[in-house]
């Protein structure tokens, strides 16, 4: 505080809720036009001539190229609409105060439970509890249209109402369970530490994180789906081999049924330390031969020799450090809650106008992505997934090198090529959205940087 004072900035003065609504309004500006040159892209209908280059020897079908752009194209129009909502979302909540209603029916509510309505960290649950039940029912209309409309037209739902349904109470079960703990220990940090509390709360953040990248596959995720070893056979065996030619620390091997909820296909590895595990979806071993499952496990194998992941974890805490960090800096501010009609001033809410985010366990638990509801910190927040983007290009493209230096550049090559086809995935993305939105780099890109690779050496 006394840093900016010194640089002639007075917080107090800042017109809040006006600077949030702008904030809102730019990102969603920015992203609006990158989706619509995005949904331009897609209604061209001529297959380019560099998609032609980068698949051969494979011949792209007029009808392949099509399926892929209209699934693209429908998934677009899906996409702005939701922004919209979102935004309109966002603007209700701001100008009809919303959150100082919401706070106040927390109280009326941990009261009727038997709880101090006074006391500020129950009440903050319940708050937070009300939010995400809420944010839950007003998005269930978006989800299942994405569902059972976009999803079916281009045959990839694979679930029925009920197991949909059921999905979204145990997702929604497990955030309320999980969450109301987590949240419980933040606040309870935040009052405890004083104005420290950053260095402590990013501590226990990422603390809890780990233990989530833990609990999630082992315990959470096979809740939802069914986790069986890979059956004895020749591709057990070849990928078991795979894993001890690059020391890789395999200790099981799994089959999941993704078919059951859609027709998509992936396949990753999981685990800490010395105890790494892979799991294979079904799909994936439907739609490609046992050398091409290994090149793509190669790719995946090319993250783990590479500590991508371990890299990307020390970009992200450093983000929460700054962030936690920042928070410390407003969280004492008047004029920020009178400024949305607060008269008290609950840790919760102002975290909840500094950063509001998809909490860590929601994240790792839901079914889709939520809507991106930001407020002060939106800004920054934008940027920085921009720059995760790009970090984690970079490492697609490093982990295709390695699978290349396995020698499974013809493999990887055909293994993609396939399973962009079967997902219908999209051949020709503008290049500005690409870069901005896309953490995996589009097939053209990777199949041309594999092109270049080869003639480098």
């Amino acid at each position: 505080m006394a840093g900016l004072a010194a640089l002639g900035v007075d917080l107090d003065s800042v017109p809040w809720k006006e600077c949030v609504l702008g904030f809102s309004f730019a990102v969603f500006s920015w992203e609006m036009y990158l989706d619509l040159r995005q949904h331009w892209k897609l209604g061209e209908k001529e297959i380019p001539a560099k998609v032609v280059k980068a698949l051969a020897p494979h011949t792209l079908a007029a009808d392949e190229f099509n399926k892929s752009r209209m699934y693209s194209y429908d998934k677009s129009a899906y996409n702005m609409f939701n922004k919209v909502f979102s935004l309109v979302q966002t603007t209700l909540v701001i100008a009809l105060d919303f959150l100082p209603w919401a706070w106040g029916l927390s109280g009326s509510v941990a009261a009727r439970a038997g709880m101090d309505p006074d006391a500020e960290i129950s009440r903050s649950i319940v708050f937070a509890g009300l939010l995400v039940v809420i944010s839950t029912l007003v998005n269930l209309p978006l989800s299942i249209y994405f569902t059972f409309v976009i999803e079916a037209r281009h045959g990839f739902n694979k679930q029925t109402m009920g197991l949909f349904l059921s999905d979204t109470a145990k997702s929604l079960a497990f955030t309320l369970v999980i969450g109301a703990p987590v949240l419980a220990g933040f606040l309870a940090i935040i009052q405890w530490a004083g104005p420290n509390f950053y260095f402590y709360v990013w501590l226990f953040v990422m603390g809890f994180q780990l233990v989530l990248m833990v609990l999630y596959p082992t315990v959470i995720q096979p809740l939802f789906n069914k986790f069986e070893p890979l059956p004895e056979g020749e591709l057990k065996e070849k990928i078991q081999a795979l894993a001890r030619s690059v020391q890789f620390p395999l200790t099981k091997l799994f089959l999941v049924d993704g078919s059951k909820r859609s027709a998509h296909s992936n396949a990753y590895f999981f685990g800490l330390f010395n105890d790494k595990r892979i799991v294979l979806f079904d799909t994936l071993l439907e739609h490609t031969t046992h050398d091409e499952v290994l090149a793509i496990l190669a790719h995946e194998l090319g993250h783990w020799y590479h500590n991508h992941i371990v890299k990307r974890l020390v970009v992200v805490q450093a983000h929460l450090f700054v962030l936690f960090y920042v928070f410390s800096i407003v969280i004492n501010l008047t004029s920020l809650y009178k400024s949305f009609g607060f008269a008290s001033q609950p840790i919760v809410i102002g975290f909840l106008l500094f950063q509001v985010r998809a909490s860590a366990a929601n994240a790792a638990l839901a079914r889709a992505d939520p809507p991106p509801d930001k407020f002060i910190y939106s800004p920054v927040d934008s940027l920085m997934g921009f720059v995760m983007n790009l970090v984690s290009r970079h490492d697609e493209f490093g982990a295709d090198r390695y699978a290349v230096s396995r020698n499974y550049e013809q493999h990887l090559k055909s293994g993609l090529i396939k399973l962009h086809l079967k997902n219908s995935s999209n051949l020709n993305p503008d290049r500005l959205y690409s870069i901005w939105h896309y953490s995996h780099p589009a097939l053209v890109e990777r199949l041309e940087a594999l092109q270049a690779k080869r003639k480098a050496d």
